[in-house]
């Protein structure tokens, strides 16, 4: 009979080594960032468009504080968060916020940032360029290229990218005529 030649199983021996440990690590780093971007762009902005091309007039609710009315032929952007974001492509816009705490609407008309202070307010924006902001109660702050701007209670002012134009002062009715109130 013959003996049969098994295997010699010789012990494990770790071998450090930089090389393979920096593979590792940079495999790891880069599983790493993945990950953290996948969870971070994995969140989608909610973005809502609102157009009243058909010729009658919208109102909608974007909060239950908040309520917006679009006269005919108006285009906006409505983008979730804290603020909400708005961003007026044309036509005329009435806001009606409800409760009285600040920072809660931005509303971006061209290059132009606007930010509610107040509670109402309606937007006019024309193809010229020259917009007007008609404010009913509370504050707007206006932000142009030439600085930053207060609008008031029953007042109006008429506004371009770049500087301020004329206000005045004017009747509730005058804030937003196109707006039934009830």
């Amino acid at each position: 009979m013959q003996k049969s030649k098994l295997p010699v199983i010789k012990p494990f021996v770790f071998v450090f080594s930089w090389r393979r440990f920096l593979v590792h690590t940079l495999i790891l780093g880069v599983c790493s960032v993945l990950g953290l971007m996948t969870w971070y762009f994995s969140k989608p902005h909610s973005t809502r468009f609102y157009d009243t091309k058909s010729g009658s007039p919208l109102f909608v609710a974007l909060t239950p504080e908040i309520d917006m009315s679009l006269d005919k032929q108006s285009i906006v952007a409505v983008r979730e968060g804290n603020p909400i974001k708005i961003e007026l492509f044309g036509g005329n816009v009435y806001f009606d916020i409800k409760n009285h705490r600040a920072n809660e609407l931005e509303l971006k008309v061209g290059k132009v940032t606007i930010k509610d202070i107040g509670t109402r307010f309606s937007i006019r924006m024309q193809k010229s360029g020259e917009h007007q902001i008609a404010v009913a109660e509370g504050q707007v702050e206006i932000y142009l290229a030439s600085g930053a701007f207060q609008v008031n209670a029953f007042e109006q002012a008429s506004f371009n990218e770049k500087q301020m134009g004329k206000r005045i002062l004017i009747h509730e009715s005058d804030i937003a005529p196109w707006h039934r109130f009830n």
